[in-house]
Parts: structure tokens; C-alpha cells; sequence
């Protein structure tokens, strides 16, 4: 159902605030839920408001929290106090970049924090004020070690965006798992098979039921190579911030539990400290334009951003996610 963006971001926002969330925190996290949306990323776009107001309501994510900044050299800190990611990371990004321009490179931790949505939107921020940027962030427990059954890692997004002359910075964002565990909850809220090569049940087996997928594991892009990749992205994120690894933390799918304090980490390089630094734009165009030479090569982010620039007023918003908005807007505020 096509809607105005206006629309959906005063429903939307109601939703939270009526859930119990600050209306500062609530404007960050619809922008981000909406900027998702936008990019043709649903699983990471307004379905999540239900379950990020059911979690606000009970203090699973505290919607009232305030990020604690703290700096060290070039290392800042931000301690989201189990509220929101989204609002957190907005705090840090500014002395982040402004340490990586004093220094050259700087690092953005984030601790006791919650789902951070899109990664690539993280770095695209940071790279559209002319620096290299890196995230890592972890999520609640979904894959297994490779051989094993019990999931001990998150999906774990890693995401890479680096300036251009152009508009728009280069981002790449990818997750260590297969799929995001977010397409085969939405699968398993339709009523919809999931392919064969997406997860595994308990038993560790190949499933097409997303209802198993969700009680057992995805699997790993790249099969061990993936699960190390998950290892690596815990120690980072969860590891050096102080967070929850992955097997410590609570579902972000569900009001149950306490908070999950989950990790995020940026590192964020100036080009201009480096040898290449004075020709980087140049280079990075050039890199670019002769992979474009190749006719069936797509960059990274291409359909993202073509999704993005394609879009009028409108978000074509399914129906059922709609009147969940709608009703819970009208809702009586949380105690």
C-alpha cells in the first residue's frame, strides 16, 4: 500500500513514543527505519517498529536513555545505557570524525546498545565528511560455529563506505551470515518457505520451515570462512566495547529477557594522513570506473541507491504493518 513518507514517520513515531521512548530517540530511530525502508531493505525498515515499542514498553530497550560519551586519544566511547543504537551512534559520529581528522584515524565503540539496523547507513554518514570508514557491529546469537549446532554467533554485519567525487560515498555492507536472520523472520510471519541453502534446524539439517530456521541457525556465507568472520566481528564489537558476545544477549524479536547490550566498533581512517591521501578521490574513481568496464559488474550499493534516487513521497508499505502502525499510534501511552 503506497503511503506519504510523512505519514508513516508521524505513525511511526507515536508508536514509540506511546511505547514509553523519548521523542528525540524516537525521531532517530523512525529516520533510520525509514531511510531503510527507502533503500528497498523492509526487513530492516518499519516492520521492526512492534518490536522495538513492545521491547520499549517493558525496559527490554530503555526509549528514556541518554548515550554517555567518553574520550580516550582518538578512541571514543559511547555508552548507549540499554537504550537505542541508533541515537548513540549519531552521538559518537561527530568526535569520531573530528579525533580521525586530528589524528588520522580514530575508533567509535559502542556498549550496552541495541540493534543498529542497516551498517552501511553508519559509514555512509561518516564518509559523506570525507573520511574511510569501518563498522562491526554483533547481534544476538544465529550462527553456529562451523561444524557445531549451537549458535554462538550473531549475524554480524560488517559494512565499508569510503568517499568519492561524487555525490554519494562507495558502501559496502554485508552480513557474515547467508541472509539476514530478519528475511527469515519475515518469512516465518508470513507463512512462507525459506530456500534450502538458508539455514538449519536444531539438528543441525537443511530447513525450508523459517519457523525451525528461527529455532536453529543460518548458516554462514562462505561456510568456514563465514563463521570465522562471526568470530572475528564478536571480539571487535562485543569484545573490545565491553557488550554482550552473542550467546550472552536477548532476541531483538521479542519483549522477553532483559536488555541485549549488544557492540558496535567504527574505525574511521582521514585518506589525507595517508601516501595515496592527496590522490585517494582520484583513485577511487578509477578503481570504479574501470570495474564498470565490465559489462555485467554492478558496484556495491548500486541497487540500493538507485532504489533510493528512485523513490517520489511514498513508501509502498505492506498492509498488515501499516495497521499495526496505526493502532498502536492510537494506543494509550505506557506507563
Amino acid at each position: 500500500m503506497e503511503c506519504p513518507i510523512p505519514q508513516l514517520e508521524s505513525l511511526a513515531r507515536a508508536a514509540l513514543e506511546r511505547s514509553g521512548t523519548h521523542a528525540d530517540n524516537a525521531r532517530s530511530v523512525v529516520q533510520a527505519l525509514i531511510a531503510a525502508e527507502l533503500d528497498d531493505l523492509p526487513s530492516h525498515g518499519l516492520s521492526r517498529v512492534a518490536y522495538y515499542a513492545d521491547q520499549a514498553a517493558v525496559g527490554k530497550v530503555d526509549g528514556q536513555a541518554t548515550p554517555v560519551l567518553s574520550q580516550s586519544g582518538s578512541v571514543v566511547g559511547v555508552d548507549a545505557s540499554t537504550g537505542f543504537a541508533y541515537p548513540a551512534i549519531e552521538a559518537g559520529i561527530p568526535a569520531a570524525v573530528s579525533a580521525a581528522r586530528r589524528q588520522g584515524i580514530a575508533a567509535l565503540g559502542i556498549h550496552r546498545s541495541h540493534h543498529f539496523g542497516v551498517a552501511g547507513h553508519h559509514v555512509e554518514a561518516m564518509a559523506r565528511q570525507g573520511v574511510v570508514a569501518l563498522g562491526f557491529g554483533n547481534a544476538p546469537a544465529a550462527i553456529a560455529p562451523w561444524g557445531g549446532k549451537r549458535p554462538l554467533f550473531g549475524t554480524d554485519p560488517i559494512a565499508f563506505a569510503a568517499p568519492r567525487s561524487t555525490p554519494d560515498p562507495l558502501v559496502i555492507d554485508l552480513s557474515v551470515s547467508r541472509v539476514a536472520r530478519g528475511k527469515v523472520m519475515m518469512a516465518q510471519r508470513k507463512g512462507e518457505a525459506i530456500p534450502p541453502d538458508w539455514a538449519l534446524d536444531r539438528e543441525g539439517q537443511p530447513t525450508t520451515d523459517a519457523g525451525a530456521a528461527m529455532a536453529g541457525s543460518v548458516r554462514p556465507m562462505g561456510d568456514a570462512k563465514g563463521a570465522a568472520l562471526a568470530l572475528m566481528v564478536e571480539l571487535l564489537a562485543a569484545g573490545l566495547t565491553g557488550a554482550s558476545f552473542a550467546y550472552e544477549a536477548s532476541s531483538l524479536f521479542d519483549a522477553e529477557g532483559g536488555p541485549p547490550r549488544l557492540g558496535q566498533l567504527f574505525l574511521l581512517l582521514d585518506p589525507g594522513f595517508f601516501a595515496g591521501g592527496d590522490d585517494f578521490l582520484r583513485r577511487v574513481e578509477a578503481m570504479l570506473s574501470t570495474m564498470a568496464e565490465e559489462p555485467a559488474v554492478r558496484l556495491p550499493g548500486e541497487r540500493r541507491l538507485a532504489a533510493r534516487h528512485g523513490h517520489d513521497q511514498t513508501i509502498d508499505l505492506d498492509a498488515a504493518i501499516l495497521a499495526d502502525l496505526e493502532q498502536r499510534a492510537r494506543s494509550a501511552p505506557a506507563d
